[in-house]
């Protein structure tokens, strides 16, 4: 047998925010790491999105990874020197039927954790021009967002000065067995391989993928200038936020919300949009999104639909017009059975991805639930 290039307990493959959540889960164990990525930086879904961890709009077991995933943040954002914010979420409503979700979920937590606000309230923690048919909101305390641009390279630069972690980048992984993983530049010995590399599964173990009906996601999604003197602490969701995300999908109310929606807003169920935004350090807002679903997907952005989710995010902030400054397009995995995927492949080989649109919000819960 050659030499190996390098030598582990555990060999992470993806240096994405799962992945880094991983290797980090595995030196707070005491264990030696090897991280590999066949780029030279992290570049997909990692950093194609809001930056938003979306904590109390989950339930169930999404909800407790999430909780967990939050103190993690907290700590590597400390630990590793970038931005985070606790500010929570706004969640808006601008109907009595989407008002009527969120009170239904606010009456079903804890006091403080889904803290009803005013219009008036709504509106000012937006901007005085805002859309004057918001009849209501929602504070959700427990969401908190960092920067997705800096955070995942902050992560991932800090962990390769962790004794025992290594760090290979534009290195492809081929294929494990028998505790040794072939990789683009030689061999890797590792006791436990852990593959994080999100929607590209089928790349590497395609009837696996077919299995569990793994296919990509693609969301149109754009970086805006705010309007003038803009402060927005709070990520901020909309009536098209509840109908995907489960804790509030899951309120009786949301029957007649789905109803309405259906009836009367068309154009943006067509295109399967996520009306919300959040502000970047710099000022900027993330906007978005839409989603269509393939195993493969065209690379093509329809402009009629970053037409409705500015005019749609326009209307909301009470603007005439916003200045796009990038457009792109996010893809992650995505399938009708599970959320997530924490699952031996092979001996030794385990398979720990997010098969929905929280990868951010449960990325370091995942971690804990695979090593545990």
């Amino acid at each position: 047998m050659s030499n190996p290039i390098a030598q582990s307990d555990v060999l992470v493959v993806g240096a994405g925010i799962v992945g880094l959540a991983h290797a980090s889960a595995a030196i707070s164990r005491g264990l030696t790491v090897t991280i590999i990525d066949r780029d030279a930086r992290a570049v997909g879904a990692s950093v194609r999105n809001f930056g938003h961890c979306c904590v109390t709009a989950q339930s169930g077991e999404l909800r407790d990874l999430a909780l967990v995933a939050r103190e993690k943040w907290l700590d590597h954002a400390a630990l590793a020197g970038f931005f985070s914010t606790t500010s929570g979420a706004l969640a808006i409503a601008r109907s009595v039927t989407e008002l009527a979700v969120l009170e239904e979920l606010s009456a079903s937590r804890e006091k403080g954790q889904v803290e009803l606000v005013s219009a008036a309230q709504a509106r000012g923690l937006l901007r005085s021009e805002a859309d004057a048919a918001i009849v209501g909101g929602a504070l959700l305390r427990d969401d908190l967002r960092v920067d997705p641009r800096a955070a995942v390279a902050s992560l991932a630069a800090w962990l390769a000065t962790q004794p025992g972690v290594t760090v290979l980048w534009q290195t492809s992984f081929l294929g494990a067995a028998d505790g040794v993983a072939a990789t683009s530049r030689g061999e890797i010995r590792a006791q436990r391989t852990i593959i994080c590399v999100g929607h590209d599964l089928d790349y590497l173990y395609p009837n696996f993928a077919a299995e569990r009906q793994i296919e990509r996601c693609a969301l149109q999604m754009m970086r805006v200038e705010a309007p003038s003197g803009m402060v927005l602490r709070p990520a901020v969701l909309t009536g098209t936020s509840m109908l995907r995300y489960p804790a509030f999908a899951e309120t009786e109310a949301a029957d007649a919300l789905r109803v309405e929606m259906a009836a009367e807003r068309q154009d943006l169920l067509g295109i399967g949009a996520n009306i919300m935004f959040t502000q970047r350090p710099n000022g900027t807002l993330i906007v978005g999104d839409s989603h269509r679903y393939a195993t493969t997907l065209d690379p093509f952005l329809a402009e009629s639909t970053s037409s409705t989710l500015l005019t749609e995010i326009e209307k909301v902030l009470g603007v005439d017009q916003l200045r796009v400054k990038e457009r792109w397009q996010g893809i992650y995995a995505s399938s009708p059975q599970q959320a997530f995927l924490s699952e031996e492949v092979a001996p030794g080989v385990t398979v720990a991805i997010v098969t929905s649109g929280v990868g951010m919000t449960i990325s370091f819960g995942l971690a804990e639930k695979t090593f545990a």
